[in-house]
Formats: C-alpha cells, sequence, structure tokens
C-alpha cells in the first residue's frame, strides 16, 4: 500500500513527530487539528471560535490531500468540558449538513495549548483503488 504524507500552509504545523495527515491507498488520515491559526499561531476564544478554526484546519489538511470535509468517515472530538458539548455541536453540525460521518466525542483533562477541543478524521478518497492509484 501506498503511503504519501499530507502537509499545507492552510493549518497549524506539526510540531512533534507526527504529520498534519497521512493518505494510504484511499484513506485520509488527518491529525487532531487544534484551533491554532496557522498564520498567526493564535488560538480564538471561546468553544464556537475554536471549533470553527479546528474544522478549518482539518478541512486544510484534507483538501491537501484530495478530499474534503465531505469525505470524511469518521471523525474523533477531543473536549475539554463536555459542558461545551452543544456549543461544540452547533458549529461541527454546519460543516456536515449532510450524511454526517460517524463521530466519538471524548472529554479529556487537557489539550496541547490549553485549547477547548481538538478534532481529527479519516476520509476517502474518491476515485482511488486501494492501491493509491487513479481508478
Amino acid at each position: 500500500m501506498n503511503r504519501r504524507v499530507v502537509s499545507t500552509a492552510g493549518a497549524a504545523q506539526a510540531v512533534g513527530p507526527y504529520s498534519q495527515g497521512l493518505q494510504a491507498g484511499s484513506l485520509v488520515f488527518a491529525s487532531g487539528q487544534l484551533p491554532v491559526d496557522p498564520g498567526t499561531g493564535e488560538v480564538p476564544d471561546g468553544i464556537e471560535a475554536q471549533t470553527l478554526r479546528a474544522l478549518a484546519n482539518l478541512s486544510a489538511v484534507l483538501e491537501a490531500a484530495g478530499a474534503s470535509l465531505a469525505s470524511v468517515a469518521k471523525t474523533t472530538v477531543f473536549l475539554k468540558d463536555m459542558n461545551d458539548f452543544a456549543a461544540m455541536n452547533r458549529v461541527y453540525a454546519e460543516h456536515f449538513p449532510e450524511a454526517p460521518p460517524a463521530r466519538s466525542t471524548i472529554e479529556v483533562a487537557r489539550l496541547p495549548r490549553d485549547v477547548l477541543v481538538e478534532i481529527e478524521a479519516i476520509a476517502v478518497l474518491s476515485g482511488t483503488s486501494a492501491s493509491g492509484t487513479s481508478a
């Protein structure tokens, strides 16, 4: 199976031994995206703004791989506080209006940079075979 690192300036850069994303065959695995503005390094205030920024970063990584939010099959949302679930969910729902992906939402004790949310995803590329070549 072919593997390809996915990287884009449109999302916060990886700061450790991991990739922003990895394409493996017809799947794209996007690492957890923090709500960090890739241009300024700033984190917005509040769960709604942070969810929006994390989804924008996630979208940029997916687009760099030739995928999109519409091709996401599974997400995992990490929340610092489950009391933020409803507000996060409202913003999230706007980005997945039809046939939303499977999702797990997990409350965690702490996230990098003390952000409120992190979102990772697995997407399926259309028009590729399991070997990663065009069909």
